[in-house]
Formats: C-alpha cells, sequence, structure tokens
C-alpha cells in the first residue's frame, strides 16, 4: 500500500470527508480504510491531522432499533443513579465525584462563611 495523499486545510477535492462529515449526512465509513488525511498547519506545533473517507464508499448509518433506544436510556439511567443513595440524581453524576452532590458534601446542608451572613445561598 502506498502513502497516503495529503492536502492541506480547505483544500480536499469534493468526494472526501470526514467521519463527522459523513454522519452529517446521514453516512459512515462502512469499514473503508482512511483514504487521503488533510493537515491543518500550526505555528509553534505539529499539524493537525483529519482523516478523510471516500464519499462514495460510504454506507448509511444504520437505524436505531427499539431494542439500541431502550439499551440507551438505560446506560443513561445508569450514570444519572448514585451509587450511595441509589437515587436518579436527575443529573448524570461526575466521574470524579462518584456519587450525587449531597452524598458527596453531606455537611453543605446548612449554608456556612460570609455568603450565610448576608442570606445568600451559593
Amino acid at each position: 500500500m502506498g502513502a497516503l495523499p495529503v492536502y492541506r486545510w480547505r483544500l480536499a477535492p469534493d468526494g472526501y470527508a470526514t467521519r463527522r462529515q459523513l454522519r452529517g449526512a446521514g453516512l459512515r465509513p462502512g469499514g473503508q480504510d482512511v483514504a487521503a488525511q488533510l493537515e491543518r498547519p500550526r505555528r509553534r506545533r505539529g499539524p493537525l491531522v483529519a482523516y478523510l473517507y471516500r464519499v462514495d464508499r460510504a454506507k448509511p448509518v444504520r437505524p436505531m432499533t427499539p431494542a439500541r433506544w431502550a439499551a440507551l436510556a438505560k446506560a443513561n439511567a445508569a450514570r444519572r443513579t448514585c451509587p450511595e443513595c441509589r437515587r436518579d440524581a436527575g443529573y448524570v453524576i461526575p466521574p470524579s465525584l462518584g456519587m450525587c452532590t449531597p452524598c458527596a458534601f453531606p455537611d453543605d446542608a446548612v449554608p456556612t462563611g460570609p455568603s450565610a451572613a448576608h442570606g445568600l445561598r451559593a
């Protein structure tokens, strides 16, 4: 296999697209290899590289089935469930805390500090 063709930023010929551009058009690479690469020069570091795929070889995105929607809903619910209190937090639990905010900071139930003296809530 030969080397990939390299194009400068915004100078790629028609018929090539990045993954994001393919997805925006309702397509996916479909197992094809990278056809070319795009380089955007930068002043103090190496160039930014984007891989290009051929649009004519791209396949349509697979549709979401009811089972896939259910699996996605279950995964998102698991990201919102606190492992400590087992309640739905209503937001995605931050990985840095590993639990909902009330479980991570139980002493913060009553406001303290300078803002408490002025009747302000954090």
